[in-house]
């Protein structure tokens, strides 16, 4: 009993994350179709990979101010979190979460012909999981 009264703070983090990340997926999502289909349409085949990666960056971004704010009780009971280094390591977790992101459009859109915003929905839960991991076990200790 002791064990699942203990993961109840963890698996409440988790949901709030998912809130969180459910609002950066729509800042991601719109910012990726507003440049596609908008802002950048005479660039051709790369527009999409661009696209991709000025709609995560804007995603992590607001990941990253409301993880601190509303997310994990380390940030918003001190200093966790709240420094440059911490930033570095929330952005390389990110970085590495954007690999995964384009290499999943490459394959998804590209190799499988799948619309994009399918492929970007099904390649978001997979970085889900990646980003809180690593930044849970890098930075919110």
């Amino acid at each position: 009993m002791d064990k699942i009264k203990n993961l109840r703070p963890l698996l409440l983090e988790f949901i709030r994350y998912c809130v969180v990340g459910g609002a950066a997926f729509l800042v991601d999502a719109g910012i990726l179709a507003l440049f596609n289909q908008v802002i950048l349409p005479e660039l051709g085949g790369y527009r999409l990979y661009i696209a991709t990666a000025i709609g995560f960056l804007a995603g992590l971004v607001f990941n990253y101010i409301f993880s601190l704010l509303f997310v994990f009780s380390a940030a918003k009971n001190g200093r966790v979190g709240r420094s440059v280094g911490a930033f570095a390591i929330f952005a390389v977790v990110g970085g590495i979460g954007l690999g995964l992101t384009e290499l999943g459009m490459y394959i998804g859109v590209s190799r499988l012909g799948l619309h994009y915003m399918l492929v970007k929905v099904v390649v978001t839960a997979v970085v889900l999981m990646w980003n809180y991991l690593g930044r849970k076990i890098l930075i919110f200790k």
